[in-house]
């Protein structure tokens, strides 16, 4: 990933937006689908997700993709296995102070602060043009501050038909808990998803925070508070600083990495989590393509999702999803399911 596809592609204030704004729809021809060969009629790429059947494995990713019809004007997003929609909070936020993006070698750092209209305007308009143009199950990523929250939030949006599963961001600060995330500690993030639980009927996926000392014990955490599947890894903190100014470039002084420099840290966690707990594994960080998706599978994940990578380019998942057929025959890959966790000996 160039760095100066970054600025060239990203806003600060709506990621998904401005990529579907900014990248010239010349590049059509680019990206056609005519390219795709019969390949894809001798393989099986479909997945089942927390009992959920997936046409294949790649999941655009929350914050990086919108509420998918900023995307729909480019190719038919129904081609995607789903996507995880914008995350979510009890009341609207304005996000962090700006400047609130910066480029770094392989990868962006973020600090948006969750920007989102709120569960209200969720429901009432965002759903609603979302069912507009993608008409398949949806991941709802859920963001909150304490308990209450997470718990409003997910059981409004447990009752949305097209609600197929509820993705818990549990990298949140705790407003009771001194302000420490949530998926920072056993208890509170047991404590969080046990609470949530008791309100919904979807799978719960509980989306984990890279930036502990022991995942693992994290992940067996939320498994034995009645999870249903286990997203990772969110962004690693990072920062960078303007050396004429020398202050912090993000006005938030840290933000998040993403991007290719984070994928063998993500496989590396999704490798050790996938071999620990018993319930499905969604990996995430740094993927770029065809093989990537696969080397999580490898790893054990049994379906990936997509983030920055759909910021440089927004055809990017519909370029892996159609690549897939080709790369499984080159490696001998007749069925993704197969696959799944195989590189654990």
């Amino acid at each position: 990933m160039e760095s100066k596809k970054l600025t060239q592609h990203i806003n600060p204030a709506n990621c998904a937006q401005e990529t579907a704004n900014t990248v010239s729809k010349g590049t059509t021809s680019l990206h056609d689908t005519t390219k795709a060969t019969n390949t894809a009629d001798t393989v099986q790429t479909a997945v089942t997700l927390c009992g959920v059947p997936l046409d294949n494995p790649v999941i655009a990713a929350s914050g990086t993709f919108g509420y998918g019809y900023e995307f729909a004007d480019w190719y038919d997003i129904n081609l995607l296995g789903t996507f995880s929609f914008k995350g979510t909070t009890l009341h609207p936020r304005f996000g962090n102070p700006t400047p609130r993006i910066a480029e770094c070698p392989a990868g962006m750092l973020n600090a948006v602060g969750l920007q989102n209209p709120g569960i209200a305007a969720v429901k009432q308009t965002e759903l609603k043009r979302l069912a507009e143009v993608f008409h398949k199950p949806v991941m709802a990523n859920v963001g909150g501050f304490c308990l209450e929250e997470y718990v409003e939030v997910c059981r409004a949006l447990d009752e949305e038909e097209q609600v197929g599963w509820l993705e818990l961001n549990i990298s949140c600060p705790n407003v009771h808990g001194g302000g420490m995330s949530f998926g920072t500690d056993c208890e509170h993030a047991a404590q969080v998803v046990h609470a949530v639980k008791q309100v919904v009927h979807k799978p719960l996926i509980v989306k984990l925070s890279p930036n502990v000392t022991d995942i693992v014990a994290i992940a067996r955490a939320v498994e034995d508070a009645g999870a249903d599947g286990i997203s990772l890894i969110n962004t690693l903190m990072g920062m960078r600083i303007d050396l004429r100014t020398r202050r912090p470039i993000l006005a938030n002084r840290t933000g998040g990495l993403s991007g290719p420099a984070v994928f063998p840290v993500a496989l590396r966690m999704v490798y050790d989590v996938a071999g620990a707990v018993k319930i499905p594994v969604v990996g995430m960080g740094g993927v770029q393509s065809a093989q990537d998706v696969i080397e999580m599978m490898l790893a054990g994940a049994v379906a990936v999702e997509v983030g920055a990578a759909n910021l440089v380019d927004p055809y990017a998942c519909r370029d892996i999803i159609l690549a897939l057929p080709g790369v499984m025959k080159q490696y001998g890959i007749t069925s993704l399911s197969d696959i799944i966790g195989a590189a654990r000996v």
